[in-house]
């Protein structure tokens, strides 16, 4: 995935985010996010941030406030660019995020705006900004069997081409993106702090799944 602006380091990025919260959905660096926008305060919020910088915080809710109008939010988010955007004729846009950086969600801001903002925090997240940093640390050995045990225990069909083709950060991401975790499973593999660590992160969750699918005790740590 390419972007028009070529995001360098946390001193490029804005103090202030829109945020979009939104439960079960993962964005990491480099991978693409299609978002289905009909709520108007999201709606206004894609308006602004195409006129400015086109940057969009996703972050998940702490599904431990409960269902409270403005839930608390998880400590980290990913950023991500507009990169595609289409209006559908009845209301809604139709939008690709790309991502571009994981964040620290440092407080949230009071704001006249529909949607909420918060003020960001990149330092932490410097690896981000570098394309496939900790590629060759990665257990793609691992992270591919994991992939053919879940596959043929649930009789998914799985391009293995395009799987053996990818490179490892690649096939990491979208491999946590597109899994059918739950939201705290999905904020495991965010905040997972590198690459090898996320590979080691997914490959537990799918033993966990398949084991307790297979009726057997698991937990997570």
């Amino acid at each position: 995935m390419s972007i028009n602006v070529p995001y360098q380091g946390p001193a490029q990025m804005p103090d202030a985010l829109p945020l979009f919260p939104l439960a079960g959905a993962l964005l990491l660096p480099r991978a693409e996010l299609p978002l289905n926008i009909f709520e108007p305060r999201y709606l206004a919020m894609v308006d602004d941030a195409l006129r400015t910088r086109r940057l969009i915080g996703m972050i998940q809710p702490d599904a431990r406030s409960g269902e409270a109008p403005a839930p608390a939010l998880y400590g980290i988010g990913c950023v991500g660019r507009i990169t595609q955007f289409a209006e559908t004729g009845d209301g809604r846009y139709l939008m690709t995020l790309s991502g571009v950086a994981r964040f620290r969600n440092v407080e949230e801001l009071t704001v006249l705006t529909p949607y909420r903002q918060c003020r960001a925090d990149f330092r932490e997240f410097v690896a981000d900004f570098s394309a496939r940093e900790g590629e060759d640390q990665v257990d793609r050995a691992g992270v591919l069997s994991a992939l053919r045990d879940y596959a043929s225990a649930n009789e998914l069909e799985v391009d293995w081409k395009s799987v053996e083709a990818a490179p490892n950060e690649a096939l990491v991401n979208a491999l946590s993106m597109m899994s059918p975790f739950g939201p705290q499973e999905k904020q495991a593999l965010l905040e997972a702090r590198t690459l090898k660590l996320r590979a080691e992160t997914l490959i537990a969750i799918t033993e966990m799944e398949l084991a307790h699918a297979a009726g057997a005790p698991t937990s997570i740590q």
